[in-house]
């Protein structure tokens, strides 16, 4: 599959750019929420840092064998259970919920009975959020939940994002309020399509039982780069049932002409007006004589402004040249933004983004899941 491109290899480095050293993170509640407290080294005593029978969750980072030791007691006493790296969203099933005292790493060749270790914990889940579309800009990753994107200097910015292992939930409100969606495991390089561009201010994950109603969801994510060819994994061909290609948001066109414009003139003829009444005059004071004379003066003037402000009023409109912007929206014409496409897999139906446009068919595993 040729799905890869610019996005991918971005999002490809922000997955280098994620492996850290081995570290352990201990949160105060449930699904890595409220305080936490992390360590790159043995701790015999919780209490120094304040977090003694504190612990209901926790994440173990690291290379691939990374295991941490947890105990009840200080001093890595009382009951013990080791962790393996990935994402434990409650102790309480292994019965150390507020209950950890002490903590240390394992070495890699030390050997472990099963009966010490947890129940299998899921893979370790982030989001990252980036500034502008196509995962560009600045960005900000988090693996644990964020009531409030203010203090993370990231409030109201998101507008693209790459989600890895379980789901988010994004909200465009604090704590969680206001309008939230859902993203799935993948890339999605424009926030606008579900109305959170530049809106985003909390995000928690959602815990891998939780059922979620399908409106819920934000538009199915693009492939990502985890799905590369696992060793030894069989490929299959999946047919290509549709394609539908995402425009970009409509943009506005503006340009400036030079147009004639009519105008209605405004007032009567003045320069005339004064004209028409000295000659009124000159007329009227020829005519009789005493004060029939003075009577024909006044009169001359009268009706001599009034024909003199008239003059040229026959037209009463006239024309200008002025600009005039002119406006119009259209499509990007470039290119789309990516190819929603759904396939068939064993009688299933499959729905993925992708960057390319796909030929007959894409390559998926045994479960269906897009391979690159």
């Amino acid at each position: 599959m040729h799905a890869l491109s610019r996005i991918s290899l971005a999002a490809a480095g922000l997955l280098m750019a994620a492996q850290v050293a081995a570290q352990v993170t201990f949160y105060e509640h449930e699904r890595f929420e409220g305080r936490s407290f992390t360590t790159h080294k043995q701790v015999n005593n919780l209490r120094r840092a304040g977090f003694n029978d504190r612990a209901s969750s926790v994440i173990v980072r690291g290379e691939r064998g990374e295991r941490w030791e947890v105990c009840e007691d200080v001093r890595l006493r009382g009951r013990c259970v080791v962790l393996r790296r990935g994402q434990y969203v409650s102790l309480a099933a292994m019965g150390l919920n507020d209950r950890v005292s002490s903590v240390r790493s394992l070495a890699h060749d030390a050997r472990i009975g099963d009966d010490r270790y947890a129940p299998a914990p899921t893979p370790i889940s982030q989001v990252t959020f980036y500034e502008h579309e196509g995962f560009q800009g600045r960005a900000f990753t988090t693996e644990a939940a964020v009531a409030a994107f203010a203090r993370t200097g990231f409030n109201d910015r998101a507008s693209s994002a790459v989600v890895r292992g379980e789901r988010w939930e994004v909200c465009d409100d604090n704590a969680y309020r206001g309008r939230c969606v859902v993203l799935k495991r993948g890339q999605y390089p424009s926030l606008a399509a579900m109305g959170l561009n530049d809106r985003i201010s909390s995000v928690r994950t959602v815990s891998s039982g939780a059922d979620i109603d399908d409106r819920r969801y934000a538009p199915p994510p693009m492939v990502e780069v985890d799905y590369g060819r696992r060793k030894h994994e069989r490929l299959y061909q999946a047919e290509v049932t549709s394609v539908r290609a995402v425009l970009g948001t409509p943009e506005q066109r503006c340009w400036v002409e030079r147009e004639q414009v009519s105008q209605e003139r405004s007032g009567a003829n003045v320069p005339g007006a004064i004209i028409g009444a000295v000659i009124g005059g000159i007329l009227g004071h020829q005519v009789g004589g005493g004060s029939g004379k003075d009577v024909a003066t006044a009169i001359g003037v009268v009706g001599g402004a009034a024909v003199g402000a008239n003059v040229n009023r026959g037209d009463a409109r006239q024309v200008a040249t002025q600009n005039v912007q002119r406006c119009t929206s259209a499509p990007d014409a470039a290119r789309p933004d990516y190819w929603d496409v759904t396939y068939e897999f064993r009688g299933q139906q499959h729905r993925v983004q992708m960057t390319q446009a796909p030929g007959r068919s894409v390559t998926v595993n045994e479960q269906g899941e897009p391979r690159a």
